[in-house]
């Protein structure tokens, strides 16, 4: 896989080796908003929207969604490109559903997820009247109940089982085992036990299926298989407790390409799969097809991100290291240090230049853990050259911090040479606007 093939659609190099996004120079967006700065090419966004679409209605026979994963990352004016492009939308949190409902996003779309919603969140989301609330635990079952009692309502739910799959990911991010904090375990009698309890209830309406297996996940059998087993457990409650399977979300998690040494990872592939597997094993235990809702998140907003950072300081170490200091870092993208995660980058023109040397690209922040890229070859950097890094559209800024009391960098989106300010860069004083002083 080539370098710039990791770049938003609308990207191009000229013949002096100028980075253009979205129609927009990349030194002119850095010398205009600043640097680190996050630019999000509005192309690829609603491109990737459509193909989830398009391969769910090509390859899946019954009623279908796409639902964003807001975690991956939301703002007002995603939230509101989402809702554009037909989308429905998962939170997992209070503020996740502020943002979505000040961006005006139909609360009949939006699903509630995680495993410890505070009651107030939950008293949130009902009287915002939110379309599912994906149910994770008994306590959870509890409390919903006695809210939607409170407020005379029946509630629609799902239940998050956890299948127990193994995925080939990072430790941190497999959801879907036994030993894990997420859903009801379909390897003891949780599953049935949450079951029976929701079918029972006067004021919850148990419509639906729900597992997360992981994320970043490049192989199609253990979607395939977390769908045999979410299918054959309803094919179980239908017959011991009357359950109708009418939606099933066998979650997200697919695989996207952030490194030229990582694998392609075909949209179209991927809900091919998901799609037969739910046709095949419906058939096989004679249920009717359910709506079908898939996740993706990362898969959708990772492609359209590029950050931009500013060269700084070098420390060479001879036979061993060159280090270049950018002026971002793990404050901004904290994936290489929490998850090992890898990038490439190009040198803002420069990019039409041979590589000269190896380096490992290094963060501005107090921790030798702070290293964007390491052994990366380019064009020779000095001070001041601009270095763009793709795919950094997902979880890089819903992960961001204030260490070091750096404010969090500016996001753009840009669309036909046009770049709007979607999110301003944090100031000095947004650093201290919570705090109080001493007393007297």
């Amino acid at each position: 896989m080539e370098t710039l093939s990791l770049f938003p659609l609308d990207t191009r190099l000229d013949d002096k080796g100028g980075l253009w996004l979205g129609g927009c120079l990349a030194s002119s967006l850095a010398r205009e908003f600043g640097t680190p700065l996050y630019v999000f090419d509005e192309a690829t966004l609603r491109t990737r929207c459509r193909e989830y679409r398009q391969a769910l209605a090509q390859h899946y026979p019954g009623p279908a969604q796409v639902a964003y994963a807001s975690k991956a990352y939301l703002n007002l004016a995603l939230a509101q490109l989402f809702a554009q492009e037909g989308l429905s939308l998962d939170v997992v949190s209070g503020g996740e559903l502020y943002v979505a409902r000040q961006a005006g996003f139909p609360a009949e779309r939006i699903h509630f997820h995680g495993n410890n919603k505070t009651p107030a969140e939950l008293a949130l989301a009902l009287d915002e009247g939110v379309g599912r609330i994906v149910v994770d635990n008994f306590h959870e079952l509890d409390v919903l109940e006695r809210l939607a009692a409170e407020r005379r309502v029946r509630v629609p739910i799902w239940l998050r089982l956890s299948p127990g799959i193994d995925v080939h990911t990072h430790r941190y991010r497999k959801t879907g085992l036994l030993d894990s904090k997420f859903g009801f375990p379909l390897e003891t009698d949780a599953a049935e036990r949450a079951l029976a309890c929701a079918v029972a209830s006067p004021h919850l309406e148990l419509v639906g299926l729900h597992a997360h297996i992981g994320s970043q996940i490049f192989d199609l059998e253990p979607f395939a298989e977390a769908v045999a087993l979410l299918v054959d457990f309803a094919a179980a409650m239908r017959e011991r407790h009357g359950f109708e399977l009418r939606e099933l979300s066998p979650g997200g998690g697919w695989g996207v390409p952030h490194h030229e040494a990582d694998p392609p990872a075909p949209v179209n592939r991927y809900v091919q799969a998901v799609g037969q597997a739910v046709v095949e094993e419906c058939g096989r235990h004679g249920l009717a097809l359910p709506t079908l809702v898939i996740e993706p998140g990362r898969s959708i907003v990772a492609p359209a991100g590029v950050a931009l950072y500013r060269v700084g300081a070098r420390k060479e170490i001879p036979g061993v290291r060159t280090y270049v200091s950018v002026d971002g870092g793990m404050a901004d993208n904290i994936r290489p240090a929490l998850y090992g995660a890898r990038y490439t980058a190009l040198v803002v023109e420069k990019a039409n230049l041979p590589a000269e040397e190896t380096v490992t690209v290094a963060g501005r922040f107090c921790e030798s853990g702070d290293v964007l890229i390491r052994d990366i070859a380019l064009p020779r950097l000095a001070a001041g050259d601009l270095l763009a890094v793709p795919r950094v559209g997902a979880y890089c800024l819903p992960l961001a911090s204030n260490y070091n009391l750096v404010p969090r960098p500016a996001v753009v989106l840009v669309r036909d040479g046009q770049a709007a300010l979607i999110q301003r860069r944090e100031t000095f004083q947004d650093l201290t606007a919570r705090d109080l002083p001493l007393a007297g």
